[in-house]
């Protein structure tokens, strides 16, 4: 049975108890850890709700995207991977599109949450479980979607003291968890050009699972699509939050019962797949993939087909690429094996 939220915080204040304050990266791969083991984190009910709970435009089109890059390829061997796939929906939505293109690809699910679990397979009923990249299939080309996954992985902060950059750790202060600075200085480590700021972020999680997955690209063929809230980076900031009930929340308060998330550093991914001989294609927005892709026709059609869902697909469409919506905020990366085409809506 999974831990109870009090069995979870009492077990993290014995930990820092007994060994002193934990980083950053330590704490967010705990809470984040227990939070999506225990429960659907999606939708009205839930904590936050992604693009493809939004509309099945996006799914769609991602699946659009994926068909029409693997025929070009002439991958029609390919496997469908998905990482961090929710409830299954963006991989129902892009595998019934990718199926309308003549593609029925094995479906692949790096997913570790036996409560989204579940919910995936029902769905997606013929889908094979991985708990990590590592044991995903070595004998195709993988076309393989990340959306939402690389803010939720564990990032570490660096932060100027008047004793020099230090790293934030997480302490317990007898009644709460506080944010805290380390011991050890790390001013060697920083960017010139960060140096005027107060936080530098990165996510050795995020390169290290990224340049796992683009030298398995560079190596048996395919891509990946990257999709999440992020910048272009090197960027100086503060960019930790938590969510509860579609609201932000201290990420201090009631560990394991939030989504803890950070910006994705885009940048720092590129760089990370050209170093294991992937091709890293230009980062774009959200919105600029979506509406190369074909949304405003997508939507169209939809509404030709349901009338009195015109005024619903329109608000979905705004949420998805307007850039006061999710538009600009969120960005796109595409990597491809050597030799591939340039993915759709990259160039």
């Amino acid at each position: 049975m999974p831990a109870s939220p009090e069995d979870f915080g009492g077990r993290l204040r014995r930990l820092i108890a007994g060994g002193g304050a934990i980083p950053l990266a330590q704490y967010m791969a705990l809470a984040n850890a227990h939070y999506y083991a225990t429960r659907d984190p999606l939708g009205a009910a839930g904590d936050f709700t992604t693009a493809p709970e939004i509309s099945q435009m996006f799914g769609e089109l991602i699946g659009l995207w994926a068909a029409d890059l693997a025929l070009r390829a002439g991958a029609s061997d390919c496997a469908y991977v998905e990482l961090g796939p929710g409830r299954g929906t963006l991989a129902a939505d892009a595998l019934r599109a990718m199926g309308k293109a003549g593609l029925a690809p094995p479906v692949h699910l790096v997913e570790t949450s036996p409560v989204l679990r579940r919910a995936q397979l029902e769905r997606l009923p013929g889908a094979t479980h991985h708990d990590d990249v590592g044991s995903l299939p070595a004998d195709r080309p993988l076309i393989v979607i990340a959306n939402e996954f690389f803010d939720a992985l564990p990032i570490r902060q660096l932060l100027r003291s008047d004793s020099g950059w230090r790293e934030r750790m997480v302490d317990w202060d007898g009644t709460r968890l506080v944010p805290t600075l380390g011991e050890q200085r790390f001013d060697a480590v920083i960017p010139e050009t960060l140096r005027d700021g107060e936080v530098v972020e990165t996510s050795p999680a995020s390169v290290a699972v990224l340049r796992e997955l683009a030298a398995r690209i560079a190596a048996q063929g395919g891509a990946l699509l990257a999709i999440d809230y992020g910048y272009e980076g090197p960027l100086a900031g503060d960019t930790l939050q938590a969510l509860h009930r579609h609201r932000f929340v201290d990420p201090f308060d009631a560990p394991g019962e939030q989504d803890l998330t950070a910006h994705v550093d885009f940048a720092a991914l590129a760089d990370a797949a050209r170093a294991e001989g992937a091709i890293a294609h230009k980062v774009v927005t959200q919105g600029a993939l979506l509406e190369a892709l074909g949304i405003a026709a997508r939507a169209a059609a939809l509404a030709r087909a349901a009338p009195e869902r015109q005024p619903e697909i329109e608000t979905a469409w705004r949420r998805l690429c307007a850039p006061d919506e999710m538009g600009t905020l969120f960005k796109a990366l595409a990597l491809t094996a050597p030799g591939w085409p340039t993915p759709g809506g990259c160039a």
